[in-house]
């Protein structure tokens, strides 16, 4: 699945243009590199997100097309 599309889906952010614009400025970082929005997520990755006043690490435990608001949060795990 498309990084922008997870991001969305996990609802870490909010939209998913959003999600593209944040990956097209560098603030979204993979694996210790800054992602395109195109990036194939896996599980396993860990995912920074760089956006407002804290950064946001977390670890991808699931990927799936669709999430709904209860089970968002299980995609990923917080890392620090």
């Amino acid at each position: 699945m498309r990084l922008d599309k997870y991001l969305k889906v996990t609802r870490l952010i909010k939209r998913r243009t959003i999600a593209n614009e944040a990956c097209d400025a560098g603030r979204i970082v993979v694996n210790g590199k800054a992602a395109r929005a195109s990036y194939d997520v896996k599980e396993g990755d860990i995912v920074e997100i760089n956006m407002g006043s804290r950064p946001l690490k977390v670890r991808v435990l699931k990927v799936s097309e669709y999430a709904n608001k209860e089970n968002a949060a299980t995609h990923y795990e917080v890392v620090e």
